[in-house]
């Protein structure tokens, strides 16, 4: 994995950490952490991200 990769790796997990929070606080609703989940993925194409996702 390059230093690139890696990066957006860690770039997606961070924001989709915070979508988690707001999503266990109901602060959005699970429609709308999908779509947060769909743009991240497609703004910083994790490696692992894709694998572990559910919106793939």
């Amino acid at each position: 994995m390059s230093s690139e990769e890696l990066r957006n790796d860690m770039l997606y997990h961070a924001a989709l950490s915070i979508a988690v929070e707001m999503l266990a606080n109901r602060l959005i609703t699970e429609q709308e952490y999908a779509e947060i989940d769909t743009i991240l993925l497609q703004k910083y194409r994790p490696y692992l991200g894709m694998l572990f996702s559910e919106n793939t």
